[in-house]
């Protein structure tokens, strides 16, 4: 019988105790952890589709992320909806805005797509606190009770661990299928030299758009779940700068341009943010960013490519030292 290597035995050991976590850690404070280590891995995975295979790095993802949250919550409070009806017009709503970023920025060369994604990210948080409409700088808040599970208002963590878990493996599954078509080897291309590729015939404008309006419609689906989750959104969290550093960070700790390195990333960053803030009380959201900064920092000098390929050198290691043996 085959043997299962090393990094698929690992994975699927990993995949089992994410099944098995709700049932093991039944504490309200340890579900809430894995909820939210969920959440950053959809986010940073699907933020990794166009800033870790495609090698465009935005800094402004929370455009996506902040619109998808608001729509359900603004549904809710205009029309009485169930918030998840909002979730279509949240994505619909990104894919335009990735577009409108995307088709002038991606013409240039350089790091202006980066300092657009900034800019019209902070454009929107900014407008956001001042427009009455979506509550301006209070803002949204959703059902206080479940009128029917349609309102996805669940007393305890578990039915959204479980929902997160869903959507984290259907967007595993759309990344690992992009890996092997010819999207996903265009979006190398251009990552390793942006002027070969094109040499060669391939579409970089083209590929590096739908890369961007794909990222854009799972950060939106990203934003929505948090906010149908915690009932509330307001234009830091939606719009905030350090939500799109945060994606970036656990990208790039755990590879960027890897199916599972975001995963990793999100497993080590968010015990860790968890653990500063429950040890340090409010001090800790600070300390939280240092800790962050000082990593990216050892990783950057050390291990460019993040765990995930220090992984696989470690394993590739093992494996000369056997068969030498």
């Amino acid at each position: 019988m085959k043997r299962l290597s090393p990094t698929r035995l690992g994975i699927a050991v990993f995949a089992v105790g994410l099944l098995l976590y709700p049932l093991v850690f039944t504490n309200p404070f340890y579900l809430d952890i894995g909820v939210t280590f969920l959440l950053a891995a959809i986010s940073a995975s699907a933020w990794n589709i166009v800033g870790g295979y495609a090698g465009q790095i935005s800094v402004g993802h929370s455009m996506f992320f902040g619109l998808g949250a608001y729509a359900p919550l603004l549904f809710y409070q205009l029309l009485g909806w169930p918030p998840m009806a909002g979730i279509p017009i949240g994505i619909a709503a990104s894919v335009v805005l990735a577009i409108i970023i995307g088709m002038p920025t991606f013409r240039l060369t350089g790091h202006y797509f980066s300092m657009a994604t900034i800019a019209v990210a902070e454009l929107i948080r900014i407008f956001t606190g001042t427009w009455d409409f979506v509550g301006a700088a209070i803002g949204l808040q959703g059902p206080a009770t479940a009128r029917g599970w349609w309102d996805l208002t669940f007393r305890g963590e578990t039915p959204y661990y479980y929902i997160f878990l869903g959507v984290l493996a259907a967007l595993l599954f759309i990344t690992h299928t992009i890996e092997r078509r010819r999207f996903g080897y265009y979006l190398r291309a251009i990552k390793a030299r942006e002027r070969a590729a094109r040499s060669l015939g391939v579409p970089v404008l083209q590929i590096k758009m739908q890369a961007l309006m794909l990222s854009a419609i799972f950060t939106s689906l990203a934003g929505s779940l948090y906010a149908i989750k915690t009932g509330f959104i307001d234009p830091e969290s939606g719009f905030g700068i350090l939500v799109s550093v945060q994606m970036v960070i656990i990208a790039a700790l755990g590879g960027a341009g890897t199916l599972f390195g975001p995963v990793f990333g999100a497993l080590i960053l968010i015990p860790l943010q968890s653990a500063t803030n429950t040890w340090f009380g409010g001090g800790g959201s600070g300390l939280t960013y240092i800790l962050y900064g000082g990593i990216i920092v050892l990783i950057a000098r050390f291990e460019p490519g993040g765990l995930f390929e220090l992984w696989h050198r470690v394993i590739a290691k093992y494996r000369s030292r056997r068969d030498a043996a």
